[in-house]
C-alpha cells in the first residue's frame, strides 16, 4: 500500500475534526465551479453569436436616411436623383434604397410557405427591399438562378400590402422551405406570403443575416425587387476599399446640399452598427469575466486560508512528524492531499448545482444546454486551483523544524 494510502485516514480524521472549516471550503468550491462554468458556456455562446458573419462588407460599408418635409417633397424623383448621384461619387462602389439593415435590431419580416392556405404556418423570413444593385452593394453572392433587372424593380407605395412576383431567398432560407431538395432546384419554385400571395422564387445567395441577431432564424432572408415612395427612407452604400471614412460626411453633405426639402440624419458605419447591436453581449461577457476572476481569486484565499491556519494549529505535530523521519515531501504531500479530498467534495457538488442552475437557465430563458464535457474541465480546473492554492502553505509546513517538538509552550 503506498505512502498516500496511509495518508487518508488520518487526514479524514483531522477533517471531522475540523469539519466547518472544510465544509465552507467545499461549498465555496462548489458554487465558484457553478458559476464559472455556466459563466463560460454562457460567454462561449455570446461570442459564437457576434463572430457569425453577416453576409456584407462590412468594412467598407455605411448608411444614412433621408426624411423629407417640404410639402412639394417627390419622393421617387429624389430618390432616383440620389442613387445616381452616391453611384457616380468618386470612391463609391454601389448604392441602394432599402427598408432594413442587416444587424441592426430593426426591420421587417414576413411568413413564407410553400403552400397556399391560412391553416399553413409560414417560415419566418427577413424582408429587403433592394434593386438590381442589391447584390453587389450588400456583397452577396448570387449561388443559383439570376439577380433581378431593371425591368423587375417595382415602387411600393406607403401602405401597400401587395408584394411582387419575383423573390431572391438566402440559402438558409430555401433549405428551411425545402428540405428534400438541391438548392439548384429550388429556382422557378413558388412561394406564398399573406398565405396566398405567390412569389416565384429568382435566385439563391449565399448568406444574408437578419436585422435581429438573438432570433432563431436569424439566416433566413429575401430580397425583393421594390424601391419605395417613402417620406423617409434610407441609402446602404458600399465603397472602395478604405474609402468609407473619407465618404461617410461627404456622402451626407452632398445629399444636404442637393434638395433643401428634407433632413440627413443617422449616419452610420456598418461595423459601427455591429458594436451597438451587440453592446449588451460584450457588457455581458466583460461582467461575467470579472465575476469569474473574482471568485475564483476569493476561493484561492479561501483555501490559502484554511491551509494556513491548519498548518498553524498542527506546528508541534508537524515537527514530531519531522523528528520521527518524515520528509519534507511527505509533509507538503499530506497538506496536497487533504486539499484535493476537500476539492474533490466541493467539485462533485458543484458539478451537480452546474447541471441544476444551467436546467434552470434553459427553462426560464430559453439558452442552450450546456455541453457535457464543460463539467469535467470546471472539475478539472478547479483541482488545479486548489492545489496551487495550498502549495505556499504547504510548503511552509515542510519547513518547520523537527526541533519544534522539543517545545513545550
Amino acid at each position: 500500500m503506498s505512502a498516500t494510502n496511509w495518508e487518508v485516514g488520518p487526514i479524514l480524521r483531522a477533517l471531522k475534526r475540523n469539519k466547518v472549516g472544510a465544509l465552507l471550503i467545499a461549498l465555496q468550491i462548489a458554487v465558484t465551479m457553478t458559476i464559472i462554468v455556466n459563466a463560460i458556456f454562457i460567454i462561449q455562446e455570446r461570442s459564437q453569436l457576434m463572430a457569425r458573419e453577416s453576409g456584407l462588407d462590412d468594412a467598407n460599408s455605411f448608411f444614412l436616411s433621408s426624411t423629407g418635409f417640404a410639402t412639394d417633397f417627390d419622393e421617387q424623383s429624389t430618390v432616383t436623383a440620389d442613387l445616381e448621384a452616391i453611384r457616380n461619387t468618386p470612391g463609391v462602389r454601389n448604392a441602394i434604397q432599402i427598408n432594413a439593415i442587416p444587424v441592426s435590431g430593426g426591420g421587417w419580416s414576413m411568413g413564407l410557405q410553400t403552400e397556399p392556405g391560412e391553416d399553413i404556418e409560414g417560415t419566418g423570413v427577413a424582408v429587403y427591399m433592394v434593386d438590381e444593385q442589391g447584390l453587389d452593394t450588400l456583397d452577396v453572392e448570387l449561388i443559383a438562378g439570376e439577380n433581378f433587372t431593371a425591368n423587375d424593380i417595382l415602387w411600393r407605395g406607403n401602405g401597400e400590402s401587395s408584394w411582387p412576383d419575383l423573390v431572391i431567398l438566402s440559402q438558409a432560407m430555401v433549405e428551411r422551405l425545402f428540405p428534400d431538395l438541391p438548392v439548384a432546384e429550388s429556382i422557378g419554385k413558388t412561394v406564398y406570403i399573406n398565405n396566398d400571395e405567390p412569389m416565384i422564387i429568382k435566385g439563391v445567395i449565399d448568406k444574408l443575416q437578419a436585422p435581429w441577431p438573438g432570433w432563431s432564424n436569424v439566416e433566413n432572408s429575401m430580397l425583393v425587387p421594390q424601391k419605395m415612395l417613402f417620406t423617409s427612407t434610407r441609402y446602404f452604400i458600399r465603397a472602395e476599399p478604405g474609402m468609407r471614412d473619407t465618404l461617410m460626411p461627404q456622402v451626407e453633405q452632398m445629399l444636404a446640399d442637393s434638395n433643401r426639402g428634407r433632413i440627413i440624419r443617422s449616419l452610420r458605419s456598418v461595423e459601427e452598427t455591429r458594436e451597438r447591436t451587440y453592446r449588451q453581449h460584450s457588457g455581458m461577457i466583460k461582467i461575467l469575466t470579472t465575476v469569474m476572476v473574482i471568485l475564483t481569486i476569493v476561493t484561492a484565499l479561501g483555501i490559502v486560508g484554511l491551509a494556513s491556519f491548519s498548518v498553524n494549529r498542527r506546528k508541534k505535530q508537524i515537527g514530531t512528524r519531522r523528528a520521527l523521519g518524515a520528509s519534507q515531501g511527505s509533509i507538503m504531500r499530506y497538506f496536497m492531499l487533504e486539499n484535493f479530498l476537500i476539492s474533490t467534495m466541493g467539485v462533485l457538488l458543484g458539478a451537480a448545482l452546474t447541471v441544476g442552475l444551467n436546467i434552470l437557465l434553459v427553462n426560464t430563458f430559453e439558452m442552450s444546454r450546456i455541453e457535457w464535457y464543460y463539467v469535467p474541465a470546471g472539475m478539472v480546473v478547479l483541482w488545479i486551483v486548489g492545489q496551487l492554492a495550498v502549495y505556499g502553505p504547504a510548503r511552509k509546513a515542510a519547513q518547520v523544524s523537527p526541533a519544534l517538538a522539543t517545545r513545550t509552550v
